[in-house]
């Protein structure tokens, strides 16, 4: 059995703040405490042998880093078509082997994709190499893993 709660964390830890995602779910399984219908995976730059895990999901939580405008650091929950809007908006080339918007549209396709679904975005600073984020997305990683947890707590009461 899946867990009904996928929580993926996107990035390239080699180019700081890519990393983001991945940062922030490794922060989370070990801050997590008791969250048995959740899974945490670090699933890097991506792959489309994701799509089956994301079909099988009931709620799907994707964190990463995101261009918003915003104060590097800064920390954004899109959550159902607002994610879907922000990742129509904002397709860019990455350093990911496949794009988000790809793999959510497969799910779309066979009609799989998690209903719940949410974007946590972190505002990068740099992505220079490097294999730490910066000082300010390091600091928002608790509060990327706070959202995401509030999250699984929410959609778990509805």
């Amino acid at each position: 059995m899946s867990a009904r709660t996928l929580v993926l964390g996107m990035g390239n830890t080699l180019l700081r703040d890519d990393g983001a995602g991945v940062h922030a779910v490794r922060y989370l399984r070990g801050h997590a405490g008791e969250t048995p219908d959740a899974e945490f995976l670090d699933v890097g730059t991506l792959s489309f042998t994701l799509a089956g895990a994301i079909e099988d999901a009931e709620r799907l939580i994707i964190i990463d880093a995101a261009r918003m405008d915003d104060a590097p650091g800064t920390v954004r929950v899109f959550e159902g078509e607002e994610m879907d809007r922000f990742l129509q908006r904002n397709r860019k080339l990455s350093a990911h082997e496949v794009s988000l918007v790809d793999l959510l549209a497969i799910a779309r396709l066979t009609g799989l994709l998690p209903q719940r679904r949410a974007l946590i975005g972190i505002e990068p600073q740099s992505f220079d190499w490097g294999e730490t984020p910066t000082e300010p997305v390091a600091q928002a990683i608790p509060a990327a893993g706070a959202a995401a947890l509030e999250l699984i707590e929410r959609w778990e009461t509805i």
